[in-house]
């Protein structure tokens, strides 16, 4: 059997046809046209599914349903997309109107949680039942997987792993809160501390790597240069790998996860990303005396982490 996984970002929709092993059969995008209204949007979306399906010779028995994976405030109980600033949807039936459109068997969840259940089907989490995945972005998105299952809470609206707080009256986070681990783990925050440091310290290799032009700074930059000794680098990857560890920390005595995994961007730094905090757990005890330990990896689906954990949806939906 196949699942539909589709895969909302700001720009574009990507879809993919998934088998059980998790393999893209058949791949294409919609673009996103935020002019075009929400309604037409995702109309637009399962007249495509529809199209796609004919024309690569399948059926629609062919399939166990469509998994879709969106940013914003999802409620997977009603399958509706209550608010993505993203994509400035409000209060929409996403699976009400897929389901009508294509026939198929249509289930939601936030992006960050989706993308969790992929890698515990298909990717780097396939061997344990208890795994908390953080994605390291614009901002930090969250998915916690329990007994082998997705946690989603109330509404499905759980996860929202980047916004506990780890330093009280701290940082202004994009939610209105301060202090939040987004405000201080994400590749925002790591870019804007990077940038700082560069101001401060006008010697330093940073510009030279970024060849004078501060805007050109991503989530890599002060890696990569700190890989070259340069202490003004090494500092900032200290402060920020600091911080990424304390919520890590935290999320080990909450969950007592088999093993935490990192995803977005600046997971391209594998190891040294994730030694440092592997180290600082290692010397904390994984949180307290006694404690289990739990492993840091990055996540193995890349690129294919949005398609395949959509796709999961649906799959998980036909096991239960």
């Amino acid at each position: 059997m196949l699942a539909v996984g589709i895969d909302i970002g700001g720009t574009s929709m990507k879809i993919g046809f998934v088998n059980e092993k998790g393999e893209i059969l058949h791949r294409f995008r919609l673009g996103v046209n935020h002019e075009d209204g929400q309604v037409k949007m995702v109309k637009e979306l399962g007249e495509l599914v529809n199209q796609e399906i004919e024309e690569q010779g399948y059926k629609a028995s062919d399939f166990v349903g469509i998994g879709v994976g969106c940013p914003g405030c999802i409620n997977s109980e009603t399958g509706r997309c209550d608010f993505s600033g993203n994509l400035n949807w409000h209060d929409l039936d996403v699976v009400g109107l897929l389901n009508s459109i294509t026939g198929l068997d249509t289930r939601i969840a936030n992006d960050a949680s989706a993308a969790m259940l992929g890698e515990a089907m298909f990717g780097a989490g396939k061997e344990y039942k208890n795994l908390v995945l953080l994605t390291l972005g614009t901002g930090v998105g969250g998915g916690v997987y329990i007994n082998g299952r997705l946690y989603e809470g109330n509404e499905g609206k759980g996860g929202e792993l980047g916004h506990m707080i780890i330093r009280m009256h701290g940082r202004q986070c994009t939610c209105g809160s301060h202090g939040c681990f987004e405000a201080y783990a994400s590749a925002s925050a790591l870019i804007a501390d990077t940038k700082k440091a560069m101001k401060k310290h006008r010697d330093s290799k940073l510009w030279d790597y970024v060849h004078g032009n501060i805007d050109d700074v991503n989530g890599a930059t002060a890696f990569e240069v700190a890989k070259l000794g340069d202490p003004v680098a090494e500092e900032v990857v200290k402060n920020y790998s600091y911080y990424l560890s304390i919520g890590v920390l935290n999320y080990c005595n909450i969950f007592r996860p088999d093993a935490v995994i990192l995803g977005g961007g600046i997971s391209g730094q594998r190891e040294y990303l994730t030694r440092p905090i592997e180290e600082r757990l290692a010397a904390r005890h994984y949180g307290f005396p006694m404690s289990p330990k739990v492993r840091v990896f990055v996540s193995e689906l890349g690129n294919d982490a949005g398609i395949l954990g959509a796709a999961s949806l649906a799959f998980e939906k036909v096991k239960k």
